[in-house]
């Protein structure tokens, strides 16, 4: 792994993918000689670019693509308003349809948060296309949780998210109002400063606003109809899964026997962490994705 690699610009990349109702777009780090060995996806509410000084070390090591999800970010995929009972396999049926359109070998699927969950939902789908998958704090809710759309559109994550500031006059202004607080209090100013490149689209006025609307990402806080529970039967692949240990949410307390139960899935708590895991410990991404690959 190469640190120094962690200020390179990364290669835009667009795939079309007609079936999905437009274009996807990736940041593609590392040879373009070599098959890709990773597809990353990020947490809901941020965007492919907050992860660059996560992946770009990896870049002598590993050709990984971070993807844009629908509705983040510079993504081509809209976002709309869904139908009762929604979930994510909208999301992880755009994830699956990019793997579909890649000529490449079995691949590992990697994800933070609800990009964990997608990876294991869309590796259920095509499980010969999967090599193995690296999670970090996926949402993994048990299955008689969170199935009350009342009650989970009452939650602090989907209050907070309908409240979030949508503009501001500049990124600059951003980067201000968000630095040393809330979610961003353990990210460094690099980290920052490369979610508000990508989470920021400029208005006709002169002003930002954010890529991923505060009803899209409460649409996905709210949207819990997809069972990661059942897409584990379906997958013959290795999963690392690796828990924050601070409101963690992967909430398989008491149910880790049927987590486990198949043998192919390692469970791992990262002491002093929180949901942000990635931004706290890059370096464990680092290992985990360069194990993964082999």
């Amino acid at each position: 792994m190469d640190l120094s690699l962690a200020d390179a610009e990364p290669r835009v990349r667009t795939f079309s993918l007609p079936g999905r109702g437009g274009e996807s777009r990736a940041l593609e780090f590392g040879p373009q000689d070599r098959p890709i060995d990773v597809i990353f996806s990020h947490a809901n509410g941020f965007n492919a670019r907050t992860y660059r000084t996560i992946l770009g070390p990896l870049a002598d090591r590993l050709r990984i693509l971070a993807v844009d999800q629908r509705g983040h970010g510079r993504s081509g995929l809209p976002s709309y308003e869904r139908s009762a009972p929604a979930s994510w396999d909208d999301v992880a049926d755009d994830l699956l349809a990019l793997i579909e359109s890649l000529d490449a070998p079995p691949l590992v699927l990697a994800g933070h948060s609800m990009g964990g969950t997608i990876s294991l939902l869309a590796a259920a789908e095509a499980p010969k296309r999967v090599k193995a998958l690296a999670l970090f704090d996926p949402v993994i809710m048990p299955r008689d949780l969170g199935r009350d759309p009342a009650a989970v559109s009452e939650s602090p994550l989907v209050q907070g998210a309908l409240r979030r500031r949508a503009m501001f006059p500049s990124r600059a202004a951003a980067v201000a109002a968000y630095t040393g607080r809330g979610a961003f209090k353990t990210w460094t100013d690099a980290m920052l400063a490369d979610y508000v490149a990508d989470g920021f689209r400029d208005r006709p006025d002169g002003e930002v606003e954010l890529s991923c609307s505060p009803a899209w990402e409460a649409s996905n806080f709210t949207s819990h109809a997809h069972d990661p529970w059942a897409a584990l039967a379906h997958i013959s692949a290795p999963i690392h899964v690796v828990r924050a240990e601070v409101r963690s949410t992967p909430r398989i307390e008491g149910h880790e026997a049927e987590f486990t139960a198949s043998g192919k899935v390692t469970v791992e708590t990262v002491p002093g962490t929180s949901h942000f895991l990635p931004m706290e410990r890059p370096d464990l991404v680092a290992h985990l994705l360069l194990e993964a690959a082999g």
